[in-house]
């Protein structure tokens, strides 16, 4: 697969449940979907108008959501901002969903989609599995439904759900994730299952969204400290629009913490920064990092590699200026490794489908 620039996160919109998934829906939740009028599944957190939804000129002139129109997304993706190839993230309702088997056929209804609308109509493209960790079990039936089909590069979880990712019910997942040589992908958002701070409910959108990155601080966390990679030392994890910045002090005290307290977790044999270096990346929108060259050198000095970082525009959000997804003052090498190098050595499904 020759490619110059993998964008690792944009975001095809799911028209409505009615409008989009009804012909890939079981006959039992067809039925129910039309019978309770149940649409509008969507897990988009911004105010739909709001100029991070979608930038004037990425939505559709007919008031669809942005996203939603496959020919639009190519000349946004591809033309305008210079992709070769993209991964397709859906997000909608089916990770919220409480019913485990209502989630599971609207995640098989949003894979069978997006591989019959979308990757058969563009060689370019490719796309996470979308399953349902409310139900680990049928989360992995998902998983080897689709496994055969090398478009598939990784598998799209949330950053907040009902328990944290490295607890053992969730390890089955992760050794057939590991089995398929498929990343996990873990995107912001939430299954609204608990308040997005250790402390409650916030007021405000832009608290929630703050909270974020502590969401994905935890899940890190836990999948080390639990053991998850030594017992899968072949699974990588993508966090997608979790920021940064926030990285370099985050590692530096979960080394100092693990040096005090490793008594309690023998199976982590090594810093835990090691651990995140090997194991854990990360997309490169938005990119929360000071605006200038210096500052920005500082950070990725402090992070110790250049195989953590991957490109990504989270199109059709618009998180940049111009039409170059690229984050400023990043030097020329670290840009050649996070647009082929490092996706490459993430999704080794991407050589796959070539």
């Amino acid at each position: 697969m020759t490619a110059t620039r993998i964008d690792c996160d944009i975001h095809p919109a799911v028209g409505g449940t009615r409008t989009t998934l009804l012909p890939y829906l079981s006959d039992h939740w067809k039925e129910q979907v039309v019978s309770r009028a149940i649409d509008g599944l969507d897990l988009n957190s911004y105010p739909p108008n709001m100029p991070l939804s979608g930038r004037a000129d990425w939505r559709p002139a007919n008031g669809d959501k942005p996203g939603s129109d496959l020919a639009m997304v190519q000349r946004g993706a591809f033309d305008q901002l210079g992709a070769s190839h993209a991964i397709c993230n859906v997000l909608y309702g089916a990770q919220a969903v409480f019913d485990p088997y209502m989630a599971a056929d609207f995640c098989k209804a949003i894979n069978d989609w997006i591989a019959a609308e979308w990757l058969s109509k563009d060689s370019r493209l490719r796309a996470s599995i979308v399953v349902p960790m409310q139900a680990p079990d049928l989360a992995i039936e998902e998983i080897e439904r689709r496994a055969s089909d090398n478009r598939f590069v990784s598998v799209l979880v949330l950053a907040q759900g009902e328990s944290l990712l490295g607890r053992r019910h969730y390890w089955p997942v992760w050794q057939v994730a590991e089995k398929y040589k498929l990343p996990i992908a873990i995107h912001a958002g939430s299954q609204y299952r608990q308040a997005p701070s250790s402390v409650g409910w916030p007021s405000y959108r832009y608290e929630y969204y703050m909270a974020e990155a502590q969401a994905f601080q935890a899940q890190v966390l836990s999948l080390i400290y639990e053991g998850v990679f030594g017992k899968f030392p072949g699974l990588k994890v993508v966090l997608m629009e979790s920021g940064i910045s926030w990285l370099p002090a985050f590692m530096w005290r979960a080394n100092k913490t693990w040096r005090g307290v490793r008594v309690e977790v023998p199976w982590v044999e090594r810093e835990p920064a090691s651990i995140m270096r090997d194991h854990i990346r990360f997309t490169t929108q938005p990119f929360d990092s000071p605006p200038d060259a210096a500052g920005v050198a500082d950070i990725i000095d402090m992070i110790g590699s250049d195989k953590m970082f991957l490109f990504s525009s989270d199109y059709p959000h618009w998180q940049f200026d111009g039409d170059d997804a690229i984050p400023k003052h990043l030097p020329a090498s670290l840009v050649q490794r996070m647009c082929a190098d490092n996706p490459l050595e993430t999704f080794p499904r991407l050589s796959l489908a070539a």
